[in-house]
């Protein structure tokens, strides 16, 4: 069974080892690997508990993936590796649309076309690609696809 909850401050253990397994992947789907930097420090870099949305997907007792948002974007999306495409991404981003309706950008790495393929599914709509530095990790350069939401607007 499948629940949808806040984050709590036990949940970290758990959250950084799917940041840290599910990141990596993300990272090689855009032939970014070496940018990679575990959840302690993303975390504190990026800002990820100032985000007012900060879910947790718990499946029969564990963690299985998390999201964080704003009222107007999708920021973090990370699933236990394990558990990815079996719908875990999907319950997490209609919690967050729920919540949050407003809710209209979102980017994800070029390259990672399971991700830009599910917020497609929501309504979001490519604007095209930015190009720019890697938050938290600004030795990098990183393409993005930029997607918007219109009927949120």
């Amino acid at each position: 069974m499948l629940t949808i909850r806040t984050y709590e401050q036990t949940d970290w253990d758990a959250i950084s080892r799917i940041h840290d397994a599910a990141r990596k992947i993300e990272l090689q789907l855009a032939g970014l690997e070496k940018a990679f930097l575990p959840l302690e420090i993303a975390a504190k870099k990026e800002g990820l508990f100032e985000y007012p949305g900060l879910f947790i997907a718990e499946e029969n007792g564990k963690v299985a993936g998390f999201l964080a948002c704003t009222e107007e974007e999708l920021a973090w999306l990370y699933i236990d590796p394990l558990k990815m495409r079996k719908g875990i991404g999907r319950k997490l981003t209609e919690h967050a649309l729920k919540l949050f309706p407003g809710i209209y950008c979102v980017e994800a790495l070029k390259g990672n076309e399971p991700a830009r393929k599910l917020y497609e599914s929501f309504g979001f709509a490519l604007m095209g690609t930015e190009t720019g530095q890697m938050p938290g990790n600004e030795d990098f350069t990183v393409e993005v696809y930029s997607l918007r939401r219109p009927q949120a607007l």
